[in-house]
Formats: structure tokens, sequence, C-alpha cells
């Protein structure tokens, strides 16, 4: 199987940009997650890729077969691109058993009823669902319908599958659940799939590689692990993980590392930022790096402890200085008063 390669894909409603020259590649086995805000443009480059809108700009094609391309005029349909699409709201027949949700594609396709019961009966034990199959999806769960909505897009065995936000209508302990079934289903089957989400942690666990979209272009892509851990933008450190932000004037950029001035102290972190001495300065850095300190020192400033708050596996401290909020974990509540609140140098980056 050939890579999915969208490139340089633009695309308009009315005067609006949704998408300002993306690209995109998939390649075999690989699951890539499209996340970014509402308005992104990530919902619309996954309708672009099924058919389903029509870019002005640029090509999607999988090897030799052309889907789009805005130059030589090609634009062939959603039904003959052979895609497996999973809609948000799941788009399941009610007064259709299990198996013939499933099977509906491919009587429509025209495929033998002897091969449309012997791939029908192999997707649903696939996605282990085989003993429902005379059941219909009211006497289904939320986790239920959503895989008989993936094993409809399986059934046709096509070379990648399109994932519009599949567990969004779930709830959260069952997101959960069918998120760690859907990572395991991927891995196991080897499955190529674009997974638009709006949840980081979603894409994460889910996806080999995460796009991230602001306003219609690329903010950042690669590892889940590198965009975490190594973000180049302040968009890009701000959307990914629960964070921290520090505002501030820069006092200087050397050797990698970039000093800003908080409440006349001195807080150094990675450089993100390449501006001069006295302009503004932002650090961002995630919850889970803040320490709690048992006195002055570099990287520290003292705070109000205003609010612990008991999460069962740890507690979050809420600290607070004049306009500044700042959140912390911690694995034991603390007593009420001022603290000193460290920001590791190693885990902060200054924009």
């Amino acid at each position: 199987m050939a890579d999915l390669i969208v490139k340089d894909l633009k695309l308009r409603l009315g005067d609006n940009e949704i998408l300002k020259g993306v690209s995109v590649s998939v390649t075999p086995g690989q699951v890539v997650a499209l996340l970014g805000p509402s308005g992104s443009g990530k919902t619309t480059l996954l309708r672009a890729v099924a058919g389903l809108e029509i870019p002005h700009g640029g090509s999607i094609a999988i090897g030799d077969k052309v889907f789009f391309d805005a130059a030589s005029k090609i634009e062939l349909p959603a039904e003959k691109r052979g895609l497996g699409l999973v809609f948000q709201s799941y788009a399941l027949w009610p007064h259709r058993t299990v198996f013939d949700n499933v099977a509906y594609g491919l009587k429509l396709r025209g495929t033998p009823a002897a091969e449309i019961k012997t791939r029908v009966e192999k997707t649903l034990n696939q996605i282990g669902l085989g003993h429902l199959a005379e059941r219909f999806p009211h006497q289904l769960s939320g986790g239920q319908q959503q895989r008989v909505a993936i094993a409809r897009a399986l059934v046709y065995e096509p070379p990648v599958i399109l994932l519009d936000e599949p567990l969004s209508n779930l709830d959260a302990k069952l997101r959960e659940e069918a998120r760690a079934w859907l990572r395991t289903l991927i891995v196991t089957l080897g499955l190529s799939a674009i997974h638009v989400t709006h949840d980081q942690v979603e894409a994460m666990a889910i996806a080999d590689k995460i796009v991230l979209l602001n306003a219609g272009t690329i903010a950042q892509e690669g590892a889940p692990t590198a965009l975490y851990n190594d973000p180049q933008s302040l968009f890009a450190a701000e959307f990914m993980g629960s964070n921290n932000r520090l505002d501030g004037t820069l006092v200087g950029v050397s050797a990698g590392n970039a000093t800003m001035e908080v409440f006349g102290e001195r807080i150094t972190g990675l450089a993100r930022t390449k501006a001069a001495a006295g302009a503004k300065a932002v650090g961002i850095t995630r919850l889970e790096h803040v320490r709690c300190a048992s006195g002055p020192g570099p990287n520290r400033l003292k705070m109000e402890l205003k609010a612990p708050m008991y999460l069962g596996e740890r507690w979050e401290l809420v600290f607070a200085r004049e306009h500044l909020t700042v959140r912390a974990y911690a694995s034991a509540p603390l007593q009420p008063g001022e603290h000193y609140v460290e920001f590791p140098q190693d885990a902060l980056w200054v924009f």
C-alpha cells in the first residue's frame, strides 16, 4: 500500500480561507491525528480527503491513484475513493440490525451475498461484536454503536480510514475505555487512519503523528512526545497539556536559555524567542513540572496558596500573586499561607 499524500491543499468557503496550503502524509500502518481548536480546519481537511469538500488548490493522492488535483482538474467523487469514513454521529440505520448496517454498503456495490456474509462476520469478530449481529442500534450502548460505525468503515478493507471525532459522543469514562480499545484495534490490524479530534489526550494516545492546525495552517507536526515535550511556538505550547503562563519582561537570551523578569525576580527557561532585551516575554510550563519549595532560590516566586483540590490520585494546588495564578500537582495538601513555587529551568519555555 502506498502513502496518502495531501499536498499544498487550499480550500475556501465564500471569502473565508479555511485551508491555506496544508500538506500531510500518512504512511501505511500510521495513524495521523488532526488536532486543533474549533475553526482550525481539521474537519474540513478530513472532509476534503474524503471527497465531501472541494478544494481550489493542491492535490490528494494514494500512490498513483489521484483523488484530487487542482492543476489537472481531477476530482474523484467520494464513492470512488475507497476510503472508510466514521462520522461523529455514527449515522447508523435505526431499523437495520448490526449485521445489515455493516453490510449495507457492500450490498449497494453489488457484492455477492456469500462474500458479504464472510466479510461482515469477520469484521464484527475483529471488533468484538460478532455475538450482537442481530441486534438493532437502540439495543446497544454508545460504545457498541461506535464500534459498529467503525466496522462499517473497515468492512471495505480501505487503504485509509477517516475518523471524524468518533469518541466525542461518549461520556468521559467510556471515552477513556474506547480510546484504549481503538488504539489496540489500530495496532492489531495495522490500520492507516486520519483521526480528527479536539482532545489532545486522545490525539496523543491514539496517533503515531499529530498535525496541529491553527487557522488553516500547520502550527507543528510530529510524534506526540515531540509536540508535548518540545513545542516550537507559543500556540503549540499552550494548546498541548495543562499549563501555567508567566508574563514578564525579557532580560536576555544566551546559550539557548532566556531569562525574564517577573515581579522583580529573574526566571530562566529554554529560549523559544529571538527578541531583544526589554521585549515582552511569556513563560510556559506544564503543571506536573511545577514544584513547591521550602524557601527562596533560583526560578522561585513567593505566592499564596488559595485552594487545594483533591483529584483522587493527587492534589492540585492553586497559588496566586496579584494578577498571576499558578497551579501545581502535589501528593499531599499544603498549609494555607505563603509558599515558594519553583519553575524548573529545563521545563519552562520562554517565548
